[in-house]
């Protein structure tokens, strides 16, 4: 492995690829850190501590946007306003004419939906960050306002700051959308995934000092803290966890197909029999996304209620029951919707149709069924069964970090490393950088990072 890393740097072309994406990465990570000027910093990390509810919302959808809403940085609203504009593109081409047509139009199409879409991406960053900076406005911590003092008057932040923060924020996201198309372009992997990755693992070194200041070099542990054999467990468990969600990411069922064949002259070509991979894990982390994101909002209604009238034994229950990891009928919940929104969001991206269509374009069909109809029958049946085994795996994946968390009585912080969202993007990340590498090394007749020599 040390030789073939060897390799890579030698190649001057990779070379140059790599060590540009790691400084547009380096970029991003130093802009994550610059708070807004009008904020204070001490009292917005004091209200993120306090938030509860709202606390939770922002740091779930830190993971999946590579944003910093609880500390109001220049990067706060992250790459999130461009994502929710392609999934809203994504959505509307399967039920919009014009725009499925242009989808269907090869490049010239595609680069003209990326255009609606930095567009949508500008219209959603104003909304977002407008409702941001007017939260920040009214927030306080105690009787201290999370806006400087400097910047007040008559205890209000004037009209005019409020629009600099959000053109500062609508610009930062604008920002991070071209350093990832400079990404795909220049260096190596998919930009904005790689953006979302690095928030990831900026995480990782945080918690491991707080596993090992929660952690006794003792067996048994005692005081509150880890003993050295729980320690071992979470580092096994890490690796089994890993492994199952490669083996599952990469988990495939080939459907095999045949060519017909056709005689042009006395050569006789086609007959060829190869395979129609479906992946088990179609829909990927967004189930997880949607299904996380929708139960926190129960949670914070709930909440604020529940702290406006403490004596309602009912509101009471109500915000027992949505505590995320700490409720039979939340995990319920978070499993049910993993479910319909595995099954929601395959049926959007998997056409069963239009695929039976391409292969009886291609001359090739299933053994055993014919093409057209019963093709598409066929795929769409396959795909049914084998959503269910990758939506079971999603929900195991995510009410990882709660067993995990509740049986060893660990940090959510340290426990969200052994599942949800954030292990399934970092791995599907891993890996198509890792695909992207292998393909210039094989191109010039080295062996891939994967494969043996």
């Amino acid at each position: 492995m040390l030789e073939k890393l060897r390799i890579i740097f030698t190649i001057p072309e990779l070379r140059q690829k790599i060590l540009l994406t790691l400084g547009l990465l380096a970029i991003y990570r130093v802009g994550w850190q610059v708070p807004l000027p009008i904020v204070d910093p001490k009292a917005m990390t004091a209200f993120a501590e306090e938030a509860g509810g709202i606390g939770d919302l922002l740091k779930t959808v830190a993971v999946f946007s590579a944003s910093q809403l609880s500390q109001a940085t220049i990067f706060g609203l992250g790459i999130m306003p461009y994502i929710s504009a392609s999934i809203i593109f994504q959505l509307l081409a399967t039920v919009w004419p014009p725009l499925e047509r242009l989808q269907k139009e090869g490049e010239a199409g595609r680069k003209k939906i990326n255009e609606y879409t930095r567009y949508a991406t500008v219209l959603i960053c104003i909304v977002q960050s407008w409702a941001y900076v007017a939260f920040l406005a009214n927030a306080r911590v105690g009787e201290t306002s999370l806006i400087q003092s400097s910047f007040l008057v008559d205890g209000r932040l004037p009209l005019i700051w409020q629009f600099v923060a959000v053109m500062t924020m609508t610009a930062g996201t604008v920002f991070l959308m071209w350093l990832g198309e400079q990404i795909d372009e220049f260096g190596i992997g998919n930009g904005i995934s790689l953006l979302i990755m690095a928030g990831i693992l900026a995480a990782m070194p945080s918690a491991l000092v707080q596993l090992g200041s929660d952690t006794t070099w003792e067996l048994g542990g005692g005081g509150g803290k880890l003993g050295i054999e729980t320690l071992l467990v979470l580092a096994a468990l890490f690796v089994g966890v890993v492994a199952g969600v490669v083996f599952m990411t990469q988990g495939q069922r080939r459907i095999p197909t045949q060519s017909a064949k056709h005689v042009r002259g006395r050569r006789v070509y086609g007959g060829t029999r190869q395979y129609l991979p479906l992946r088990v894990n179609q829909a990927g982390v967004m189930p997880i996304i949607f299904a996380s994101s929708l139960l926190l909002f129960p949670q914070m209604l709930f909440q604020y209620l529940h702290n406006a009238n403490p004596g309602s034994a009912v509101l009471g229950a109500l915000h027992d029951s949505f505590t995320r990891g700490q409720s039979f009928l939340y995990n319920v919940l978070y499993v049910a919707l993993i479910y319909f929104f595995c099954y929601f969001w395959t049926a959007i991206t998997f056409n069963p149709k239009e695929m039976a269509d391409n292969l009886k374009n291609f001359g090739a069909f299933i053994p055993g069924y014919r093409p057209g109809k019963r093709t598409a029958d066929f795929l769409e049946r396959v795909m049914e069964r084998i959503t269910y085994v990758g939506a079971a795996f999603l929900a195991l994946v995510a009410i990882i970090p709660t067993i995990v968390g509740g049986a060893l009585g660990i940090p959510g912080q340290i426990a969200s490393f052994y599942g949800g969202t954030g292990l399934l993007i970092a791995v599907s990340v891993a890996f198509d950088l890792v695909q992207k590498i292998d393909s210039h090394l094989v191109m010039r007749n080295y062996t891939g990072l994967l494969e043996k020599a």
